[in-house]
């Protein structure tokens, strides 16, 4: 059985163009994933970034190479794409809106390893969150409070409230307040003060920061003299600790009085009668 010419040319047309076709589809899919791997490649070895973003933007920038790719090739294998990303955008939606939550979480994990307001080590307080930072990853932060609890706190939580960062820097100030009594002698109380806190060799003397001496407030009970100082960060809670019982133990030794809280009463001539006319009724009730 002789085949039709016509047939012949036909079948040699459609195999060259589906084969052309089929060339080009994979052609698209090698230069997609090279693209894609050359460019996650290129994200990864930016130095500014923090690995984890690196793992994931070069992850993210690869994929999303190879899912262009993949929608050309079906393009080229005549499936109308149109109606696809139609469907494909429809179901992200839908899993984005599912999924709000946890992608916020990433949005703001991304942005705190950009913007980096923190590293890990550093002590912050961001909303009720406090803590020492041990981990922070695109979906959460880890950190360790002073008395060793866990906490594992959203990154959403963290990004959307004011973050103080007690470690961001090298230098800070102390404000130790020691209240001494009215009839005190508020030069002698400052040299006892002086004296105790110039011993310590871990202050910083810098010009603008040297240690200063002031009278803070006149208190309900006391008049409040402040030392100001300032120490390297690493310092802070053992100088604080350590001048706070230095200064105590200075203003004893000089005689000093550190006053408790008083009240004083002041009663008029009626009420004063009249108390002690209740207090003598009772006494003669007692007698009798």
């Amino acid at each position: 059985m002789e085949l039709d010419p016509t047939t012949i040319d036909n079948g040699i047309s459609l195999i060259t163009v589906w084969g052309m076709r089929l060339l080009t589809a994979v052609a698209i899919l090698v230069a997609g994933y090279v693209i894609g791997n050359w460019l996650s490649q290129r994200v990864e070895a930016l130095k500014k970034l923090d690995d984890t973003l690196k793992s994931f933007l070069g992850g993210l920038t690869k994929y999303a190479v190879l899912a262009i790719a993949f929608v050309a090739v079906l393009g080229q294998l005549g499936v109308q794409t149109a109606s696809l990303l139609a469907v494909l955008g429809a179901a992200g939606l839908a899993i984005g809106l599912a999924l709000q939550g946890t992608l916020s979480n990433v949005a703001a994990g991304v942005m705190l390893l950009i913007l980096r307001p923190f590293n890990v080590g550093d002590y912050i307080e961001s909303g009720n969150v406090k803590g020492t930072v041990k981990s922070l990853s695109l979906f959460a932060t880890e950190l360790n409070t002073p008395d060793n609890v866990h906490i594992f706190a959203p990154n959403s939580k963290v990004w959307n409230a004011e973050i103080y960062n007690f470690n961001r820097n090298k230098q800070r100030r102390i404000d130790i307040v020691n209240g001494i009594s009215y009839g005190d002698d508020i030069d002698k109380a400052m040299k006892a003060i002086e004296k105790a806190i110039g011993k310590d060799k871990r202050l910083i003397t810098t010009a603008g920061k040297e240690p200063t001496y002031f009278v803070n407030a006149l208190a309900d009970s006391s008049v409040n003299v402040t030392a100001r100082i300032w120490v390297e960060t690493s310092d802070y809670w053992q100088v604080r600790w350590d001048l706070t019982k230095a200064t105590k133990e200075a203003l004893d030794k000089a005689g000093i009085t550190i006053p408790f809280p008083t009240r004083t009463l002041e009663l008029s001539l009626e009420i004063a009668e009249a108390l002690a006319v209740g207090k003598t009724s009772k006494s003669e009730k007692k007698a009798a």
